[in-house]
């Protein structure tokens, strides 16, 4: 395989470093896909601790003829300047994965009518949105997604950390309180108003209910194009019994959707060793890589 130093938004203010992984037979284009970040601050490779789960991914669609995309996320490479910035996932996420479609279009080596999204984590809620915004992909992949809004995943992850001693508990329950009282009525607030208010740190309460008015199941339901939804069955961030089951349920009756559950994986899809949220330290920081099958 070859991997090509790419920039995705040459030109712009935010140009980004990545690579394209192309396959060794090149002697017609090649389909392709791009890599979209989850949550945070994130490399190419999208590492977390000991975990490398884009590179694992751009590597194993390598070896099988499909090319793959991955970049840095803009609040990874320009974490000083988007801190200035009102975000919401449109500067965040959306912009540059969209640029980094039209990229791939210019590219000799790929087929242009086959470029495909891959998002994971959050990067699988905004999938459907960002083809929606004039990526057009040929399909999607959603790996451990989810079709509830990210507050409730945010308070619900909450309630999770609370699962251990009683002085934890009694911290986590006041967290809890807090948190859902700032979320409590937000998309009656004005955009003004929300763009003040804060969550945490810079993210504004904007940044919530901006993301919020359509979820990744909505925009699915108003699309035709073939989808692909992902989930590790030991995955304690995104729940096969809750998000998995919900798209199932919501998706119901929708064409070209197909689901897999992986039963031993978690949230980087490699094979699970613990089960709880308050274990994700030690859970990603033992290195693993997914089995490629030749």
């Amino acid at each position: 395989m070859d991997c090509r130093e790419i920039i995705v938004g040459q030109g712009t203010a935010y140009p980004l470093n990545g690579l394209l992984t192309l396959p060794d037979d090149l002697s017609s284009p090649v389909p392709a896909v791009v890599l979209v970040h989850g949550s945070g601050p994130s490399n190419m490779d999208e590492r977390v601790m000991k975990l490398t789960p884009f590179r694992d991914l751009a590597e194993g669609l390598a070896a099988r003829g499909v090319a793959a995309l991955r970049y840095d996320k803009r609040t990874f490479a320009h974490a000083r300047k988007m801190k200035k910035t009102l975000l919401t996932v449109k500067e965040e996420t959306i912009d540059d994965a969209l640029l980094a479609v039209a990229l791939l279009r210019q590219t000799p080596e790929i087929d242009g009518s086959r470029i495909f999204l891959l998002g994971h984590s959050m990067g699988a809620m905004l999938a459907p949105r960002i083809d929606a915004e004039g990526a057009d992909a040929r399909g999607l992949i959603l790996m451990a997604g989810t079709p509830f809004r990210l507050e409730e995943i945010v308070l619900r992850q909450l309630r999770q950390s609370g699962d251990g001693n009683p002085l934890l508990k009694a911290i986590v329950s006041l967290e809890y309180k807090l948190f859902a009282k700032k979320f409590d009525g937000l998309y009656d607030l004005p955009d003004n108003v929300a763009k003040k208010k804060k969550f945490a740190g810079s993210l504004s309460l904007y940044y919530f209910k901006e993301m919020g008015r359509k979820t990744a199941a909505a925009y699915l339901l108003e699309s035709r194009k073939p989808a692909l939804i992902l989930q590790g069955g030991k995955d304690f961030q995104v729940l096969a019994k809750e998000d998995f089951k919900q798209f199932k349920a919501q998706l119901a009756g929708r064409e070209n959707t197909e689901y897999r559950l992986y039963p031993e994986l978690n949230h980087l899809f490699v094979s699970a060793i613990h089960t709880s949220i308050l274990k994700a330290s030690a859970e990603y920081s033992r290195a693993a890589h997914r089995r490629r099958r030749p």
